[in-house]
C-alpha cells in the first residue's frame, strides 16, 4: 500500500511521528509530502531536527500569503505530485489551509481521502479553520474521530457511514516523548520550576486585531507569576511594540519558538497554560495542567466540559478571572478524553479495512 500523506504545520508535523511509526512497522510506503506552510525553520524544519521526523519526499514551498493564494498555490501542486505517485489513500489531519488542499486535491484526482481528527467543531464559521475541517470531513471516504464528541458531530451532520473513533495521534506522541523534555528553555529563563506561566499566542482572529492582541497581553501583564511567550516570528515585533504601551508587571519573558521536546518540559512544568493553540491546550491536559483559552469558541470542548480548560476570549479582565478560578480550586478528576496512546494503530487499522 502507498500512502500519500500531506503536512504544513507543528501538530501535523507532531503527529506523524506516531502515524510513520505504524506504517513503518507494517511494511507500507508513505510519500509525505510538506506543503511549506509553516516555512520559518523555527516553526517547520526544528521539529524534523529535534525528533528524528523523517524528511518530507515533497516539500511544495507555499510560503506566506492569503488564504485563498496559499491553498491555490498547494492545490495547483498536489495534482501533479498524485498524478506521479498514485497512492491508494491520501491521508490529511486536522484544519489547516494544507487539510483543505489535501482534501480538494484528493477529492478531483478521485483517490480515497482519509481524515485524521474528524469531527472537531467549535461551532463559528467565522473561523477559516472551521470551514477547513468541515469541508474535509464532507469529502472523506474515512472519518477518523479522536473523541466521542466528534463521533457525534459527524452523525448529526449525516455522515456515519465509515466513521471510527481512533483517540488523538498528538497523545500517541505525548505518551513517547513525555520522558525527553529539555529543560533548557526554562533554564534560560531564569525561572524557578512550576512557578511560572506558558503562553501561547498565533491566531489571526486575536493577532490580526491589534486592539483585541493588546487585550490578551495586557491580560498576561496582570497576572502575578512570569508568563514565558515562545513568539511565532509572525508576531515577535508586534508583541514588543504592544508590551512597551501597556502598563502593567514586567512579567513577560518573550523567546524564540522552541523545539518539541522544550516545549514539553514548558508544558510540564508550567503552573497553567494560556494558549490560543488546539494543539498547546491538549498537551496541557496530558500534562495534567489546566489552561485558559484565548479564544471564544474551542473545538476541543470535552477539556471545557471537564473543568481543565476555561475559555476566557480576549478580555483582559476575563483572562485574570480565569486564571483565579484556576489557581483558587482543586482540580477535578481527569476524564480519559483522548484515547489510550494507541490512535497511529487505530487509524492504520481502520485504511487497511476500508480498503479491503
Amino acid at each position: 500500500m502507498i500512502l500519500m500523506r500531506v503536512v504544513g504545520a507543528r501538530p501535523q508535523f507532531m503527529q506523524e511521528i506516531a502515524f510513520r511509526h505504524e506504517v513503518d512497522i507494517r511494511g507500507y510506503r508513505e510519500i509525505l509530502v510538506h506543503t511549506g506552510q509553516h516555512y520559518d525553520e523555527k516553526m517547520s524544519q526544528i521539529f524534523f531536527d529535534d525528533l528524528g521526523i523523517p524528511r518530507p519526499d515533497i516539500n511544495i514551498g507555499v510560503g506566506s500569503g492569503s488564504h485563498g493564494h496559499q491553498t491555490g498555490r498547494m492545490l495547483g501542486s498536489l495534482d501533479d505530485i498524485i498524478e506521479e505517485y498514485r497512492p491508494d489513500v491520501l491521508v490529511v489531519d486536522g484544519d489547516t489551509n494544507s487539510t483543505l488542499a489535501g482534501a480538494l486535491a484528493a477529492a478531483k484526482m478521485h483517490v480515497p481521502l482519509v481524515h485524521v481528527e474528524a469531527g472537531l467543531r467549535s461551532f463559528d464559521r467565522r473561523m477559516p479553520e472551521e470551514v477547513n475541517r468541515v469541508i474535509a470531513d464532507h469529502l472523506a471516504n474515512l472519518l477518523c474521530a479522536p473523541t466521542p464528541t466528534a463521533v457525534r458531530n459527524l452523525s448529526q451532520e449525516g455522515l456515519s457511514d465509515h466513521v471510527v473513533l481512533t483517540g488523538d495521534l498528538m497523545y500517541d506522541c505525548f505518551m513517547h516523548f513525555r520522558d525527553q523534555a529539555d529543560s533548557t528553555a526554562i533554564s534560560r529563563c531564569g525561572v524557578a520550576d512550576t512557578d511560572f506561566l506558558l503562553a501561547t499566542v498565533h491566531r489571526a482572529e486575536n493577532t490580526d486585531n491589534p486592539e483585541r492582541f493588546a487585550e490578551i497581553i495586557s491580560g498576561l501583564m496582570s497576572l502575578p507569576l512570569p508568563v514565558i511567550i515562545p513568539a511565532h516570528p509572525r508576531i515577535r515585533g508586534q508583541l514588543e511594540r504592544i508590551t512597551k504601551t501597556l502598563i502593567g508587571r514586567d512579567n513577560l519573558i518573550i523567546i524564540d519558538p522552541v523545539g518539541y521536546l522544550q516545549m514539553l518540559a514548558l508544558e510540564q512544568q508550567a503552573k497553567c497554560i494560556l494558549t490560543d493553540s488546539g494543539g498547546v491546550q491538549r498537551e496541557a491536559f496530558f500534562a495534567g495542567k489546566p489552561s485558559i483559552i484565548l479564544r471564544d469558541t474551542t473545538e476541543w470542548r470535552e477539556q471545557i466540559d471537564s473543568g481543565w480548560s476555561y475559555l476566557s476570549g480576549a478580555s483582559a479582565s476575563a483572562i485574570s478571572l480565569a486564571y483565579e478560578s484556576v489557581c483558587g480550586c482543586d482540580m477535578p478528576t481527569q476524564p480519559q478524553i483522548y484515547g489510550d496512546g494507541k490512535a497511529a494503530a487505530k487509524v492504520l487499522t481502520a485504511i487497511e479495512e476500508f480498503l479491503r
